[in-house]
This record gives structure tokens, sequence and C-alpha cells, in this order.
């Protein structure tokens, strides 16, 4: 129900600054749009579309990124020369780096603004419709096949491996790689119309499939296929030779291998997440790709664990019990993984909020909050298995004592019929002696007739002629039998007791998968509140909100050298406005000689207004990004040549500070 009311995707790459400026109006025609985006972005050949008054396309040659920017995080596209004057509208669309497609529009004008009969109020959302429903359940099963493979292999291969012999547990598990199988190979398919925009018919087309293959979601969904290829080995050794092995000392060789080798498997499969979603963008990604593997691996023992527990608990009785040992063991794993998960989670949760209004005022935080009291929910039903845990009895002590209650039954009932039993013996042989008289021939008897037989052979008789009464028997066998294994099986009440904590442990891990799944295809709150910062205005359904500019921007590029090793590099600075009294926003990007963004550990930023002895008024600047930093609400009070300080610390000892003059409009 969760996914079927889903929004489409919202945007991840926010666009921070456009030249030129949305709804400024230039005095001559550029020769370009560029436009810059909070991360990089991935373009294809309709990425950019620049259309004139009439609607016709000015764009010429293909989209890409601006020069000197080795993030990736601009689009840019040459204009035809000798354009005239009027409103141009830009429609741009891209898919940013953590794999979500995003989409926009803004204009500018030429000499002065015009009419355009250009209307972009219509634009489908990008990861919409039935191609974005279809991704999102499939995101959804790829998760839920991860954690029944790695969470079922565990529990198999560490708690209880003689469980890797019955069949309901292989089922379980080989049904866990089969679902990420085929979801994979369904979002490989689906990847295309849902970064386009487009038809299903699209998931069928090899030109499209090729072409996100070779994008970086495209590699990790492939990477993962593969890698599902050596999972389908492990688990052949897993449930054959390893589960077979009955010397402890050849079984322990081999565990090692399986741990060495499975725990490849599944940090690679977590890693075709880390790399292409929400780690790998942002700040701080070369921890957070490793937090988020150790979050989904213990996502994937805990939850996946607790669906082959349940399912070991409540097998057949003739199928073999889970022992109290295997139950204890998991429990003390399934403690290690929550623990690991809470504070992976409170990393990345602090990671993509950034603040605390974002908790209540973005969608992401939202969602977080309803997934923070779903684990609390989890972690409390798991404190009452972990207590029935601790009481549970040995499946084969219970066996003993329902055995010794039958016994017990069955002798009262031998001793109650022993008083008849001489009465019965003589009784039987005189039956015996006519019997025998009444059948032989050569006593003078008569013949032996058909509808002499016992009524007990007519009965089976009669049932071997009717299907009906068959089918009727067998199945009363088969409830007796049912009747007896849940009997045997439910002796302990402990174990009765902890299957229902675990049920409802699986019952809402189920929807706390699905909360997780959304929050991966939400954009995160610390950038939504950048955005709306920068973006104060909404834009029309399915186009993310275009950054309002005014034509008072000023624009510095200044060199530093801090003269340590790489401490050479440039600063290109932003104020817009330039304004007195106005809230302006610093944009500051720092590149190396070679162009590449400088991940400098401080930076500082200062006005000064010399003529008046006012200042220096310091500017709070944020991390933004690789080499990209934002200052907010930045008000200089007064118009005149303010001057700018810039301090770049580029390791512990080097450090230079820089000045330049800006001037500030009244």
């Amino acid at each position: 129900m969760l996914l079927a009311t889903a929004a489409p995707v919202s945007a991840h790459a926010a666009l921070i600054r456009t030249v030129p400026a949305d709804g400024s109006v230039v005095q001559t025609a550029p020769q370009q749009v560029v436009l810059t985006f909070s991360e990089g972005v991935l373009l294809s050949a309709d990425s950019l579309r620049v259309l004139d008054p009439a609607g016709a396309n000015v764009a010429t040659g293909a989209p890409g990124h601006a020069a000197g920017k080795g993030s990736g995080s601009t689009a840019t596209v040459a204009l035809r020369s000798g354009l005239g004057n009027g409103t141009y509208t830009v429609a741009w669309k891209a898919v940013s780096q953590d794999s979500h497609p995003v989409a926009g529009a803004f204009t500018f004008s030429v000499g002065a603004a015009s009419k355009t009969i250009v209307d972009l109020s219509d634009q489908a959302a990008l990861g919409g419709g039935a191609a974005g429903t279809l991704y999102g359940v499939a995101r959804y099963f790829a998760y839920g096949g991860f954690a029944l493979l790695v969470g079922g292999c565990v529990f198999l291969s560490v708690c209880w491996p003689r469980g890797a012999l019955l069949r309901p547990l292989q089922r379980l598990v080989a049904g866990g790689w089969a679902t990420l199988v085929a979801a994979t190979i369904a979002l490989i398919m689906l990847r295309g119309p849902y970064v386009n925009g487009s038809g299903l018919g699209d998931a069928f087309d090899l030109g499209i499939i090729r072409a996100q293959l070779e994008t970086r979601p495209g590699a990790a969904l492939i990477s993962r296929l593969l890698l599902l290829a050596a999972a389908a080995v492990f688990l052949a050794v897993l449930f054959g030779s390893y589960a077979k092995r009955e010397d402890p000392e050849e079984r322990a060789d081999l565990a090692w291998g399986l741990g060495i080798g499975g725990s490849v498997v599944a940090v690679g499969i977590a890693a075709t997440w880390a790399m292409a979603e929400h780690a790998s963008v942002g700040i701080q990604r070369k921890v957070a790709m490793p937090v988020d593997v150790v979050h989904l691996l213990s996502m994937a023992v805990w939850l996946g664990g607790l669906i082959t527990l349940l399912t070991a608990l409540s097998a057949p009785s003739t199928a073999g019990t889970v022992e109290r040992a295997a139950v204890r063991r998991f429990s003390t794993i399934a403690l290690t993984a929550v623990t690991a998960l809470v504070c992976t989670g409170t990393y990345q949760a602090w990671r993509q909020i950034g603040t605390w209004r974002a908790f209540t005022d973005t969608s992401y935080g939202r969602l977080l909050l309803i997934k923070i009291g779903l684990v609390g929910a989890l972690v409390c039903v798991a404190w009452f298995s972990r207590r029935w845990t601790r009481s549970i009895g040995e499946p084969a002590a219970m066996a003993t004592a329902t055995a010794g209650k039958v016994g017990r039954q069955t002798a009262r009932q031998t001793v109650k019929a022993a008083a008849g039993g001489s009465e019965a013996a003589e009784a039987t042989g005189a039956r015996e002696q006519v019997k025998d008289k009444a059948g032989d021939p050569d006593a003078g008897g008569p013949e032996p007739d058909a509808g002499s037989a016992s009524g007990t052979d007519a009965g089976k008789d009669r049932a071997a002629g009717d299907p009906r009464r068959t089918a009727q028997l067998r199945r009363q066998q088969d409830a007796r039998t049912a009747a007896r294994e849940k009997k045997a099986r439910d002796a302990d009440p402990a174990r009765v007791a902890l299957r229902r904590s675990v049920l409802a442990e699986v019952g809402i891990a189920v929807v706390l998968l699905t909360v997780t799944t959304m929050l991966t295809g939400s954009q995160p709150g610390r950038a939504a509140e950048e955005q709306k910062a920068l973006a104060p205005a909404p834009a029309g359904p399915g186009v993310t909100a275009p950054v309002t500019r005014v034509p008072q921007d000023v624009d510095l590029r200044i060199p530093f050298d801090t003269g340590g090793p790489h401490g050479k590099g440039t600063a290109d600075l932003e104020l817009s406005p330039a304004k007195a009294g106005a809230d302006a926003v610093v944009h500051l990007e720092l590149s190396d000689a070679a162009g590449l963004p400088v991940t400098a550990p401080e930076v500082r930023l200062a006005f000064t207004l010399p003529a008046q002895n006012l200042g220096p008024l310091s500017a709070k600047v944020t991390s933004f990004g690789a080499g990209h930093w934002i200052a907010s609400n930045v008000r200089l009070p007064l118009a005149g040549s303010w001057q700018v300080t810039l301090t770049v610390r580029t390791s512990d000892i080097d450090e230079v500070t820089v000045t330049r003059n800006v001037q500030v409009a009244s």
C-alpha cells in the first residue's frame, strides 16, 4: 500500500546556479547556458533544450560538463549565433549522482522580456508513472531478497549447520537468491524508462539498456549479477558438502573457506548499493560508503535471520527442530547486528538530515521519523524474544517428555484390557475352529462364500474401490499426523511464545523495509533544506524549483598558494546579489592547478568596509560537496567597496589568507 501511494521520486541534485540567471534580462545573446548543481550529474543527448519564444530549440551540439569542473556538477550547451530578442526557456533533465532522475526549467530574456508559447507545466515528473512504480517495487524486492540470502546463510552456517539439510530452509534461502536475481534484472530493464520518463516499451529496447549499463548505476547492477553467480556456488557448497560433512575437522576447514568467500560476496553485493545511491554523494563520502555497507549487512543478518528462525520454529517436527543452542547463538548475533544498525543509522541520519528542523519540514525527515519509530517497536519486540530465548527447552527433552506421556497412556489402556484377556483368547480360539470347519472342503463343510468375508476386509475393499473414501481416509490420517507433530512441536511453551514474538518482529520488519525503500528514493533532508534556501519559489508539477537570481551578481577569481604540497589553486567566489541590505548567498569553489576540486580542512570568509571602518563581518561557510562551500544570509549593510578576506588551510600547517575588493550597490 505504501509503495502504491508513494509520490514520484524527489530531486536529489539541487539546481543552485544558472548562467544566465533565472528571470534575468541580458543585453547581448549568450553563447552558452551553464547550470550548476549541488552534486554531480549524468547527462544525455537531450539533457538541455533551449527554446525560443516560438518553441524552436536553439541549442547546438551535445550537452556536456563545463571545462575545469572535475566534479561533473555542471551542465552546459552551446547556443546558435544571432539569437533575437525575447524570452528563452531552458528545459533540463539529468540523473543525479545517487542514481535518481531530476528535471526542471527556467527562463531568461535577451534585450527585453516577451511572450512565449512554451508551456512546461504538464511536463511529466521523471521517476514517476508505471515505470517509476515498478522500479520502486523491484528495489523493495531486491532489499528483501538480499536480507533472506545473507541472513539465511549466516543462520545456517553459523547458528544451525544441521538446518542446511532441511528442505524448507533450503527453499527459503534459495528463494531469496532468486528474488534478488529477478529484481536486479528488472531494475536493469526498467532503468531506461525510469530516468527518461518514458513508457514501459523502452524496457525492451536493447539500445536504451546498453546506454544505461554504461552509467555508474548500470555498472553497479551488472556487478551485482556477477556477484550473485558467485553466491550460487556458495549456496551449492553450503547445502551440499558442508551440510553433509560429518567429520568436525573437515567441516571446520570448509567453514573457514565458506566464511571468507561468503563475506567477500556479501560485502560486494552491499557495496553495489553504497556505490550508486545516497552514500556515494554529499559530505564524508569516504566514510559514508563503508558505513552504508555495514548498515545493509546488519539489516540483512537481523531481518533475514529472523525469517529463517521463524521458518525453523514453524517447521514440522519430523523435519527437525532447531536446538536451543542455535537459537541462543542467533540471539547473540542479532544483538550485535542491531547495535551496528543503530550506530550506522544514527550517523546516516545526521549526514542526510543536517538540522533538527529537517525532521519535520522535509518528506525525508518525516519518513525517517517513521523508520525510527518502527525500529524502536522492533527492538521492543526483540527484547521479549530474547527473554523467551533464555527459557527455551531442548527439542530432545520435549520429545522424550511427549513420548513418555504417550507411553503412560498406552500402559493404562493395556492394564485396563488385561482383565478380559483370557476370555477373549478362548472366544477367539473357538471362532477360529468354526471358521476352519466351515471353510475346509475336506472336513465336509460348505464351500467358502465371498460374502462371508470379515467386516474389516469388506470395509477395506469398499475403500479401495471408492476414491472418495480413500481420499477421506488419507485426509484423516494426515490430520492426525499433523496434530501429533504440532503437539510435539508445541510441547515447550517458551518455544511457542518465541515463535509468536519472532512472527511479530517479521511483520514489523516487512513494513520497515518498505519505509527504507521509500527513504532511498527521497531527497535527503540536508539537500532539501539547502535547495529550499536557494529556491524560494516552487515550480510547476514535476519540475524542480528554479533558482531566482538578480542581475547584480559579482564573480571573483582569486588565486591562492598555501605553500605546501598541492597548495596552489584558484578560488571562484560569487556574491548574489551584491546589494546593500540584501540577504546574499556566497558560492565558493576551490580547484587545484589541474582544475580538480580541493577539499580543504578549513575555509574562512569575512567582509570589511574600510571607508566606514566597518568589519570584519564573518560569513559562516558550509561544505556543499567536494571543493564547494556556501554561505547563506550574508548581509552587507552599506554600499561601497568592500574587502573580501579568504583564508584557506590545506593541511595542519599550510594556510594562506588573500584579499580582494568587491563593489556592493545600494
